[in-house]
């Protein structure tokens, strides 16, 4: 989190009165800043934490992940701790569940104490719960979605109010009591002691229109206070669940006592499972050494982004004697021109809070994840990533692929570029692999969780009442539902053989699942902007790196400029189209009219 933000948010004033004081640092090194947010206490990992109480469908997803399938290996979690995030998946799971079946046993209790009036409202809670699920999780459902889902959404909202108005009437008396019970009485003898006319009795004549005949003398005034009462403790007991998340929120997931990893109580949870688990994902996550799935190996970096790849052929320089071009000797010419990026103006000073400031150069081995037997003999180790990074760097590469890797962290860590880079020479060919990935903010719902937990905490007791009252009607089945869903996760964990499978890369990074498909205008452009600069030094970079080992850069300059002009290799490798040789060329279709690049279109090279 940035320290800036974070003070003018709790004690901003205090700093407005004491202006930092530049100071004075050698020529060409950045100014002194202070030390990065660790991931455990980013402002991505705080709002994915909160997502996990807002979302059950994320939060399950997280569950399953990292907790269930035990045997996946993480994926890499850039800017943010996925095992915090798994730590108040579990947290908010048992919160559920325990709010679940305190809701779902004053719907059993108040029945019984009502005599079925209070199950007569059971109906339009299940009509309430199958829309829900007719209209499906999408944020835009396509048409023969929601025209069901709305209906039968209405249907069971009218039907709660008609009952609702029945049981309000019966409770003050509505009702003639001789003629309800004279009424009932000709209507029961009419059919005899073991009659057929159970419609006549409270109840429904079919599953989609109520039958109200005989309610007003079934709905006894005893019986209808007792069901208001219910449906008063039942409101309480939904009221009682939002405020425990409004707290939390104002606690430990606030943006003041986050970062105290330490205090957090779901960190503390007990369970050896969820202890051993969380360890060996902080591990996995921020390793050097990335095991991965064939199917999905840039899993966690986000969506690809104007990936491409550059082949020349490498010429001698008849003014120039050759050296000696590895892999390597590439690769330590762009890394200095990547460093330069973090040195502000001159004119700024301390005064830059550009996130270039901060950019991350490291080195990576992608390894697959096939042919382990045990999670646990994924070599991890110093020494293990040194012999394998030593090996891969001057790798032709299939399965085994050593990158160079830059990191840019911004928007408190809701907007992460990382730009992977290869390099291979061989046969007198010069290959350049450039893969751009780009996760984007996290989702808005998350992104208001703190407002969401003030408006409630800050909400009068009526305000607070009509809110949780709203969701009565829905809340039998999704109480049922919530259950439901514990009861099968823990026999998939007991009966799944989880524990003895075999390794697999990760399959979903939970960054990725909490995610926006496209950020603002200005989180575009700044994208736009970290990619075009690292992009810059790095074909800076392998050119310098020509010249100084004596080969012509001429065809290399031309088919850089031929990538900034959209004619090389946009998006996906599977799509893309390569120049090889002097004399070959490529071409690929561009799109126009767009500020900046979206996920997953095709765009100039500029990124």
């Amino acid at each position: 989190m940035n320290k800036g933000f974070s003070t003018h948010r709790g004690i901003g004033v205090s700093t407005a009165y004491v202006p930092q004081q530049p100071q004075q640092t050698p020529a060409g090194t950045p100014p002194a800043e202070p030390p990065p947010t660790a991931p455990h206490a980013s402002e991505a990992t705080r709002l994915l934490c909160a997502g996990t109480y807002l979302d059950s469908g994320y939060r399950d997803q997280v569950i399953e992940e990292l907790h269930l399938k035990e045997q996946r290996i993480v994926a890499p979690s850039l800017g943010f701790d996925a095992a915090r995030v798994l730590a108040h998946a579990l947290r908010a799971r048992r919160q559920e569940l325990m709010w679940a079946g305190a809701i779902l046993g004053l719907w059993a209790v108040g029945t019984a104490l009502t005599g079925g009036v209070l199950g007569l409202f059971l109906w339009p809670s299940l009509y309430l719960a199958v829309a829900g699920w007719v209209r499906g999780r999408g944020e835009q459902p396509p048409l023969y979605r929601r025209v069901p889902a709305f209906l039968l959404r209405w249907w069971g909202r009218v039907m709660f109010a008609l009952l609702l108005v029945l049981v309000t009437i019966g409770a003050f008396g509505g009702t003639d009591d001789s003629d309800a019970y004279g009424s009932s009485y000709d209507s029961y003898g009419s059919t005899g002691l073991y009659g057929d006319s159970f419609s006549d009795s409270p109840g429904f004549s079919g599953a989609v229109v109520p039958d109200f005949d005989g309610l007003d003398s079934f709905i006894e005034p005893w019986r209808a206070w007792a069901t208001l009462v219910m449906f008063a403790l039942i409101a309480l007991c939904i009221a009682a669940q939002r405020g425990q998340f409004a707290r939390v929120m104002a606690a430990e997931l606030s943006p003041q006592r986050f970062p105290d990893a330490a205090g957090d109580p779901a960190e503390r949870a007990e369970g050896q499972r969820f202890q051993r688990l969380k360890e060996r994902i902080r591990l996995e996550q921020h390793a050097p050494l990335i095991m991965y799935h064939a199917a999905r190996p840039f899993c966690g970096a986000g969506a690809a982004y104007d990936t491409w790849v550059l082949a020349v052929e490498l010429r001698p320089d008849e003014m120039k004697k050759q050296q000696p071009l590895g892999n390597r000797t590439v690769l330590e010419k762009i890394r200095p021109l990547l460093e330069q990026l973090r040195l502000p103006a001159e004119y700024a000073g301390n005064l830059g809070r550009d996130r270039l400031r901060r950019l991350e150069i490291d080195e990576c081995v992608f390894l697959p994840a096939e042919g382990l037997r045990r999670r646990e003999e994924a070599p991890y180790t110093p020494q293990a990533f040194e012999e394998h990074r030593a090996r891969a760097v001057e790798e032709g590469a299939e399965k085994r692929r050593h990158f160079l890797r830059i990191r840019v962290g911004g928007w408190e860590e809701e907007v992460v570029v990382t730009v992977f880079v290869r390099i291979h020479t061989q046969g007198r060919m010069l290959m350049l692999e450039v893969a751009p990935h780009v996760l984007t903010p996290v989702r808005e719902e998350f992104k208001n969780a703190d407002r969401a937990a003030h408006r409630f905490r800050n909400n009068s007791a009526l305000g607070k009442g009509a809110w949780a009252m709203v969701r009565v009607p829905g809340s039998a089945i999704g109480s049922l539902a919530t259950l439901g869903r514990g009861l099968a996760y823990v026999w998939r964990l007991l009966t799944g053989g989880h524990a003895g499978e075999l390794p697999d890369g990760p399959a979903v990074s939970v960054r990725e699942a909490g995610s926006v498909d496209v950020g603002s205008l200005f989180q575009e452009m700044d994208v736009a902007r970290y990619l075009k600069s690292v992009q810059d030094r790095v074909a800076n970079g392998v050119r310098a790196a020509l010249a100084d080992s004596g080969y012509q850069t001429g065809e290399f300059v031309q088919k850089i400029v031929n990538i900034s002009k959209g004619g090389v290799n946009i998006d996906r490798i599977s799509d893309s189209t390569f120049a090889v040789g002097s004399h070959a060329s490529a071409s690929s279709s561009t799109t126009t009219g767009g500020a900046a690049p979206q996920k997953g279109t095709h765009t100039d090279g500029n990124g």
